[in-house]
């Protein structure tokens, strides 16, 4: 079967060609690729034109395209502390090292954020990476500027900073040493247990109070998490990443996020308690988010995974949401309102109360803070 591209009419995001019958040509479905979370690649919101693929009845049958192979590039932005004024969240200022992510979850909020480099919050998003190898460099001249005041800083807000190519760029190595060198405070977000490989640094930033650990657990359904997550860690690779830092002695919070009603909620008290056995000593959720194109994405995911429940799923959000897939406003996005979400936030709290864990808290020392003295760049005037 032929993959021959067809360009649509301009387009907002939309994932029909409308046209395609009218010429008298049949719409390629999307394929599902062993190991990518997305269904698709459609072009992002930015993007004038969309392109379909379109049988044209001259290829052998079966002939299909290959799967997508993952690529990365340098990202070479000059500055790399991003800020934020949002009252949901309890940082104002993170790092990322990496744009795009290889996990491929389908439901994560960053995949629109692809759209304004020109590539596609679906598949783009987590097959062509962008790496900032310059970023640990960057992060040490930021806190050199005189002006700089240390708060707690998020390593991995947006995408994962411990994903696959972690192992062989360390660039999120190199920017836990910058804040162990400096003595700035640090909270890590990640569904890797790869952050094990850094117990020597994160020993240290706990012994000081610098540090505070977020592993995401979505679902202990291992099927469940290889379509949702493909290529992030099992869920019981991620528990032992709790046992592991939790026995070093770094503090850890086991974050599921996000909460997807109908799909994984009914396994709430499950996650809960398993974090609080493998040693964590707080629990947060999120709600599922859904922005922009991700909707879209989504709604693919659940006909093609989980097509029986894939009503069932979409309205139960939007029960959630105000009769909306998402909405964006402060004070609810994470949370959403309603009975379905205030019983799951209910749901949540007696479990994590009943194993005697608390909220999460970033109460970490800002008194440590300081330019190192015996870098070389400067000598001492007495």
């Amino acid at each position: 079967m032929a993959r021959s591209p067809k360009i649509s009419a301009p387009s907002a995001g939309s994932r029909a060609n409308p046209r395609a019958d009218e010429a008298g040509v049949t719409a390629v479905p999307a394929a599902v690729h062993k190991g990518r979370g997305a269904i698709g690649n459609a072009a992002g919101r930015f993007e004038a034109y969309q392109t379909v693929a379109v049988d044209d009845g001259w290829a052998a049958a079966g002939h299909d395209s290959p799967p997508p192979r993952t690529t990365l590039a340098v990202d070479a932005s000059r500055g790399i502390i991003a800020r934020n004024a949002s009252p949901d969240v309890p940082f104002d200022r993170s790092v990322n090292p990496y744009r795009g992510c290889e996990h491929g979850c389908v439901y994560c909020f960053a995949r629109p954020s692809h759209a304004y480099l020109g590539l596609s919050p679906g598949l783009d998003f987590e097959t062509r990476l962008f790496a900032k190898p310059a970023a640990p460099a960057l992060l040490d001249a930021a806190f050199r500027k005189p002006a700089y005041r240390p708060q707690v800083m998020a390593l991995g807000s947006n995408t994962d900073c411990y994903q696959p190519v972690e192992r062989h760029q360390n660039i999120t190595r190199g920017l836990l040493a910058v804040f162990q060198r400096f003595g700035h405070p640090v909270a890590i977000i990640t569904k890797s247990d790869l952050i094990t490989r850094d117990l020597d640094i994160l020993t240290d930033l706990a012994a000081r109070r610098l540090v505070a650990v977020n592993i995401s657990v979505t679902t202990l359904d291992r099927e469940l998490a290889r379509r949702l997550e493909p290529r992030a860690p099992t869920p019981a690779k991620r528990l032992a990443a709790v046992a592991a830092l939790a026995a070093a002695g770094v503090p850890v919070n086991l974050l599921m996020a996000p909460i997807i009603p109908g799909l994984t909620d009914h396994e709430i008290e499950r996650v809960v308690a398993a974090g609080a056995d493998a040693g964590a000593t707080s629990a947060g959720y999120v709600l599922l988010r859904l922005p922009r194109e991700l909707q879209g994405l989504f709604a693919a995911w659940l006909e093609c995974h989980a097509p029986a429940r894939a009503d069932r799923v979409l309205n139960l959000i939007r029960d959630t949401r105000g009769g909306a897939l998402y909405r964006s406003d402060w004070g609810r996005r994470m949370r959403g309102d309603g009975p379905v979400a205030d019983l799951i936030a209910q749901r949540f709290h007696k479990a994590r109360a009943r194993h005697g864990l608390v909220a999460r808290r970033y109460d970490l020392a800002l008194d440590q803070f300081a330019v190192p003295a015996d870098d070389g760049r400067q000598m001492a005037l007495f």
